[in-house]
Parts: structure tokens; C-alpha cells; sequence
């Protein structure tokens, strides 16, 4: 490929580029939640590999995409097995930070045996991601094919990578997760595809998000802020698709499936959706969407955030 006057032809092009978190998931079973002041027994305990950001890098990854991760651990025992993870996946680290003024991101979380949770979120060296980590990433970001952000570190960060990728004609991805009500205008028209769920919509429009038809008015409103793409994502109900050059709502159900575990199943479809992308970049959306659906219907058919995700030798060959 060619590349602007700007970059130099070493530099290494990534399909996917995410810029975000990574979570250390710290999962008790227990019969019930415990109450104040309260120490009851666990049945089983896991510790496991999350954090948007890493999820959907490491998905798209699994997919085939060549892909590298901009985030920061901490120097502890969580960070170093955080690194190991994203190599392990094929992942590169080289701008996976390490610092000392904060452990790794943590999520400690109850489950009860109904499956219902508390989750207590420790964002950490998440919060430390800087301009100047951005800066050093900065002709990655610009080479890629691909840039994925979400809202787990910090939003300003965030938007800053966002306008990077943008400016230099890098398709983005923006996963407004979590979501506040006040998100800054131009994070709307930094977004060639701004996907969300409908509890985000929500959040986001103020409007309820309950069917096909409610997404659609979500959708629009969004799609008016500035965004080029909406998808509107609705659990095992499938998604929500508008864009600027065709804005009558398209609804993409998803394959009916025994759901064991939906942990992280909006990740998988975001970073199923940055692996078509940047793999495929002639598929129209709404076939792209479709097929992220499939994929993100796989991951929630057995435990666990990344360890349910698939990887592509797992997958129907038709999907490729």
C-alpha cells in the first residue's frame, strides 16, 4: 500500500488498532449475594481476561485480523499475566504500557446461583493512558485500517484518538460504554460507525429502547448528531442499522441460540464488526453486521468473557 507523505514505509499496518481498557476479572460463585458485613462461602472461583477495549481487540484478533492494543497495566503480577494474554493471542503489546502509580484494572464480581451479579469496577492504570501514550502510537493509529475506542479510560483520551485516526482517513469505530448522558458532541462526528446498546441508546437520547421501531428513532437522533453509521444493538433480539446515505432503520436479526453466558457478547460483535471492516472493506455494513451477529451468538454458548470468544478455524467457513 502507499502511504501519505507523513508516514515512513516501516511502520507496521495493523488491521485492527484498539484503544482502551483491560480488566483483571476477579468471579465468585456464591448461593446469594452477601449483605453488609456479611462473610459467606463461595462454591467456585475464576479469574479471567476482560475489559472492553481488550475484548474486542482480542476477538477481532482471533478472527484473523492483524491487530495491536494501546492501553496501560500495572507493574504487578495482574499486568505482566494481561501481556501474556494479548501475545498468547497474537496480539501486539508494543504500546501495552506498564506503570507503577496504579495497579492493573480490576473487576471483582459476586455472582449468585440465579446469575445474578454485583460487580465492584477498579479502573486503575486504565485512568493513566495519556497524550503522551497516544503520541508514541500516534503513526500506528494513523496506519491502520481500523481504530476501535470505547469509554473506559479516560473520555478526553479517547476523543484524542479518535480525531488521530480521523484526520487521517482511518475508519473508526466507537463503543460509547459505558455510557453518559453527557458525552461530548464531537465524539458523534469523530464515529464513521458509532455502535451502541439499547441501554446506551437510552442513556444517550433519552428514549426507551424497547423494540425495532424504538431503535430506529434512537438511531435517527444519533445519526443527527454526526455520526456516519448507527448500529443499535439488541441483545438475542439482533441489531439496529441507519447511516447518513440511507436512513430508513434496517433491522439484521440474530440466529436463535441456548444462551449459556452473555458476558461480553457485545464485545465480540464489536470486534467481529472492526475484523470485517478492515478485512473486508467492500461488504456493506448490514452483511457485516449480520455476521458479526453470528459471531458474538457463538461466544454467549459457553462460560466465561474471552475464553468463550471464537476463533476462526472454529467457525462455518462461509463466514470468511
Amino acid at each position: 500500500m502507499s502511504f501519505p507523505a507523513n508516514h515512513s514505509s516501516d511502520t507496521v499496518v495493523y488491521d485492527v488498532v484498539v484503544v482502551g481498557s483491560c480488566m483483571t476479572d476477579l468471579v465468585s460463585f456464591t448461593p446469594r449475594l452477601p449483605k453488609a458485613g456479611e462473610t459467606i462461602h463461595g462454591h467456585k472461583f475464576f479469574i479471567g481476561f476482560g475489559g472492553k477495549g481488550a475484548n474486542q481487540c482480542i476477538q477481532a484478533a482471533r478472527l484473523g485480523a492483524k491487530a495491536a492494543m494501546v492501553s496501560k497495566v500495572g507493574k504487578d503480577s495482574f499486568g505482566d499475566n494481561y501481556i501474556e494474554n494479548f501475545k498468547s493471542n497474537g496480539v501486539s503489546t508494543e504500546y501495552v504500557g506498564q506503570t507503577d502509580e496504579a495497579s492493573t484494572g480490576v473487576a471483582p464480581i459476586t455472582v449468585n446461583d440465579e446469575g445474578q451479579n454485583a460487580i465492584i469496577i477498579v479502573a486503575g492504570a486504565n485512568l493513566l493512558l495519556n497524550s503522551e501514550d497516544l503520541e508514541k502510537a500516534s503513526e500506528v493509529i494513523r496506519c491502520a485500517k481500523v481504530v476501535v475506542c470505547q469509554l473506559e479510560i479516560r473520555a478526553a483520551v479517547t476523543l484524542e484518538a479518535l480525531k488521530i485516526a480521523h484526520k487521517s482517513g482511518v475508519k473508526t469505530i466507537f463503543n460509547p460504554a459505558p455510557a453518559v448522558a453527557d458525552l461530548d458532541p464531537e465524539f458523534y462526528k469523530e464515529s464513521d460507525v458509532f455502535c451502541c446498546n439499547e441501554t446506551e441508546a437510552e442513556i444517550l437520547t433519552g428514549i426507551g429502547v424497547c423494540n425495532v421501531e424504538d431503535a430506529g428513532r434512537a438511531g435517527s437522533m444519533l445519526l443527527e448528531k454526526g455520526c456516519g453509521s448507527v448500529i443499535i444493538t439488541l441483545g438475542a433480539a439482533g441489531s439496529v442499522l441507519m447511516s447518513q446515505d440511507k436512513q430508513t432503520p434496517r433491522y439484521i436479526p440474530a440466529k436463535k441460540v441456548k444462551a449459556v453466558d452473555t458476558t461480553g457478547a457485545g464485545d465480540s460483535f464489536l470486534g467481529a464488526l472492526a475484523f470485517y471492516m478492515a478485512c473486508y472493506p467492500y461488504m456493506e455494513l448490514d452483511e457485516m453486521s449480520r455476521r458479526a451477529c453470528d459471531i458474538a451468538s457463538v461466544s454467549v454458548q459457553s462460560q466465561g468473557t474471552q475464553a468463550s470468544y471464537p476463533h476462526r478455524a472454529q467457525l462455518p467457513q462461509e463466514l470468511f
